[in-house]
């Protein structure tokens, strides 16, 4: 997700939304209690603030974004070339500075707690694209010192670390990934494998010192789509402690079935059943901010599914809009645990999934300073 530079000139925002109080708990189904959600560090482990990125939040979208909940997201930062990459990184730190009762930056695992404590929503910037670190540690290192602590070696096509999952060579990681894999051990940045080929994959897992993330991604087994995990991936990644994020994308179901929230409770009680309840959480893929089907933005999706397509990184199933339209807005989270607990899943196993996974394993891999 490419995002251009914010015109921070404009940035009025009304000063009322930083202080718009989170949204309400709701009644859980059976002996839940309510106050479950309320009090829960509740991960996004791949999600934007905002539905456009490239241009100012309204006073309304920064409150109702405020309100939902959530305690931090791992928000893709990274774009096809070096210095984009650094020109986005930056503007993310102008939006925190310019919203900072809103928002911080998550650069070590005491932020997490603190992002909690404090109501506000922790961002952990992340890498979906990598081929600008050209084999490069250093650049790793560099970016870490930043504040990039979670990085995937591979988009959908290949990379000079290796096959995406889009790619028919399958050949895992090449050399210049088995090393990036060190390297990202020593300095305790954490690999993301979710757009990784089957074989890249597996290679990552087993070269990885410390347990790896697939921050978005769904089970093959419920729906087989290149962006899918076989369960004997997903034992792998739990039998080394590592995490599994369930998407919010269409990819849940075949076309063109518009997907629902049921296709996405049947992912992800799937994959607590074969990973175990300590592995799972949610990575939606999207956006806290609820997603407006105007004719504008029909058109913007329109024009970027039909760029995938011509750069040769669309998937299978992009002929549908990228979102679970009952799953939709700054609730999501929220809806999920609800649905969970209609599914018989505990309190506990509901507390889980909503993040404390996602932290468990960044405490593993970063540290828990």
């Amino acid at each position: 997700m490419h995002r251009r530079a914010f015109n921070l000139s404009l940035l009025k925002a009304s000063a009322a939304a930083y202080f718009a109080p989170r949204l309400a708990a709701r009644t859980f189904a059976g002996a839940l209690p309510s106050s479950l959600y309320a009090k829960a560090i509740v991960i996004d482990s791949l999600c934007n603030p905002f539905t456009r990125m490239d241009i100012l939040p309204s006073a309304e979208a920064l409150a109702a974004v405020r309100q939902s909940g959530i305690t931090a997201i791992n928000y893709t930062i990274s774009a096809s070339g070096f210095e984009d990459t650094t020109n986005i990184l930056a503007n993310l730190q102008d939006l925190v500075d310019h919203y900072p009762d809103a928002f911080l930056i998550v650069r070590r695992y005491s932020d997490i707690v603190r992002a909690k404590g404090e109501n506000k929503i922790g961002i952990m910037p992340g890498f979906q694209e990598t081929a600008f670190l050209e084999e490069d540690a250093d650049r790793i290192a560099t970016f870490r010192r930043l504040g990039v602590r979670i990085m995937q070696l591979t988009y959908n096509n290949r990379s000079i670390f290796g096959d995406g999952c889009l790619e028919p060579g399958n050949a895992g990681l090449s050399k210049a990934g088995i090393a990036a894999v060190k390297k990202m051990n020593e300095l305790g940045v954490a690999l993301d494998l979710s757009h990784s080929g089957y074989r890249t994959t597996s290679d990552g897992i087993a070269q990885s010192a410390k347990p790896v993330l697939i921050t978005h991604s769904g089970c093959a087994a419920v729906y087989a789509h290149p962006r899918s995990k076989p369960d004997e991936i997903l034992r792998a990644l739990a039998d080394r402690g590592g995490y599994f994020g369930v998407y919010l994308m269409p990819y849940v179901v075949a076309s063109p079935t518009v997907p629902t929230r049921e296709h996405v409770l049947d992912h992800i009680v799937h994959a607590i059943n074969v990973c175990g309840a300590d592995h799972v959480g949610i990575g939606s893929d999207g956006a806290i901010q609820k997603t407006v089907l105007t004719a504008e933005q029909k058109a913007e999706f329109d024009k970027d599914i039909a760029r995938r397509k011509q750069l040769g990184i669309g998937a299978p199933g992009e002929d549908r809009y990228p979102y679970v339209p009952d799953l939709n807005g700054p609730d999501h989270m929220q809806v999920i645990a609800e649905e969970l607990g209609k599914r018989g899943q505990p309190a506990s196993v509901i507390e889980k999934v909503l993040g404390t996974n996602f932290q468990r394993v960044i405490a593993e891999i970063w540290g828990t300073a």
